[in-house]
């Protein structure tokens, strides 16, 4: 089975960058959707953006789009999550999750291997 295991978070300030990685432990990503959620205190858990590792399909969530990039490097087996104009409202705890599917999926039920979650703060 794969691991994920997130990287990359910190504390930033409103309208700056920061990109998240999402490294496979175990084996390749291939052939799983991979996705990164995000859960900020108090509320739910919800969908941030999610690819399909084989073919590259994205979905993403209405609040991000047009902020936020994921993309896969099958060399390096790792997926990884640009955010621009970040906003104070993304912080969070965000969570790489795989699945094994060759669907773009969109649920976190759908996803069957969490990473531990890393904190994306951003200060206005």
């Amino acid at each position: 089975q794969v691991q994920p295991v997130e990287s990359g978070g910190g504390l930033v300030q409103a309208g700056d960058s920061l990109r998240l990685s999402c490294a496979a432990s175990g084996r390749t990503f291939l052939p799983y959707a991979v996705g990164w959620f995000r859960q900020a205190p108090g509320k739910e858990r919800e969908v941030v953006a999610t690819i399909n590792w084989g073919i590259g399909n994205t979905y993403y969530a209405d609040s991000v789009k047009g902020r936020f990039t994921i993309s896969s490097d099958n060399a390096k087996n790792t997926v990884y999550l640009q955010m621009n104009s970040l906003k104070p409202e993304d912080t969070a705890l965000y969570y790489c999750a795989a699945a094994y599917s060759l669907r773009v999926l969109r649920e976190s039920s759908e996803f069957e291997y969490w990473g531990q979650g890393t904190q994306v703060t951003v200060s206005s």
